[in-house]
Order: C-alpha cells, then sequence, then structure tokens
C-alpha cells in the first residue's frame, strides 16, 4: 500500500500580522491568491453561463454557431471584453491552480522551479495569442466575403 504524501502548503504558517506580511518577513502572496481562485471562480461562472446563455439559447441555438456568428459578435467591443475576461480570467485561474498543485507535490526545488516555468510560459503564449485573435480578428479580409458585418464592401 503506498503513502500519499500530505501537501507541504498545509505546513506553511498564514499570518496577516505586520502590514502584509508574516512572521518569517514573507508576503502573504498564498493567502491573495487563495481569495483570487475564489473571486475569479465566481466571476468565470458568471461570464461562462452568460456566454453559454447568449450562444445556444438565443436565437437559433447551436445551428447559428458559425463563422459569421463569431465575426458578428466580435464586431461588437462588448463581446470582445467579454471574451477577453473569460480568457485571462480562465487562464490565470487555472494557472493559479496548477501551480499551487506543482507547489504541493513537486519534490525538489529544481524541478518545481522548471514546472512552473513552463506553466507560466505556456499560460503568457496562450493569454498574448489569445488576446491578439480577439482584437485584431477581422472577418472582411476576403474581399468576396457575404457575411452581414462586412456592409461596406
Amino acid at each position: 500500500m503506498s503513502d500519499i504524501a500530505a501537501p507541504r502548503s498545509s505546513t506553511k504558517a498564514r499570518s496577516l500580522k505586520g502590514g502584509g506580511r508574516n512572521r518569517s518577513g514573507q508576503t502573504n502572496f498564498e493567502l491573495y491568491s487563495w481569495l483570487f481562485m475564489r473571486l475569479s471562480g465566481l466571476a468565470l461562472v458568471v461570464l461562462v453561463l452568460g456566454h453559454l446563455f447568449v450562444n445556444l439559447m438565443l436565437g437559433d441555438g447551436i445551428n447559428a454557431l458559425d463563422f459569421g456568428f463569431v465575426a458578428g459578435k466580435w464586431a461588437n467591443p462588448l463581446w470582445q471584453v467579454w471574451d477577453l475576461l473569460m480568457l485571462w480570467l480562465a487562464m490565470l485561474h487555472g494557472t493559479n491552480g496548477l501551480r499551487t498543485i506543482v507547489n504541493d507535490y513537486a519534490e525538489k526545488d529544481q524541478t518545481r522551479f522548471w514546472l512552473k516555468a513552463l506553466l507560466i510560459t505556456a499560460a503568457i503564449v496562450i493569454v498574448v495569442l489569445g488576446t491578439l485573435v480577439i482584437f485584431t480578428f477581422d472577418p472582411c479580409l476576403d474581399p468576396n466575403s457575404t457575411l452581414s458585418v462586412c456592409t461596406n464592401k
């Protein structure tokens, strides 16, 4: 029978004394990280349910989801910001959760360092590429486009 190791974070002291620092002089990053997870999770529930409602319940539902639907939606700055918030919060939320798992279960300091470096690099690449797609998306690049959002052609 194998023993399951206790996570290291359960043995760390957490204190709010000292103006945001604990007794050892470290900041309360883990406390703020924990709070971020709760608040971002709540915000993500609202954003995702709103996203699903608009995409699946309004109009023709799933049958209307195509390139033209996305093009029309992203022509509106509200939906660009909505999807950007969803992307950023989901990536930060997921990256923070995986960072916690790496901190808890990676045995060696060097392994922990490289896993977190890889995780942060992947998160940055996905956030940058996703942001670029949302704000540089132009469905009217094709001069023969017949999409309704390309009315100026």
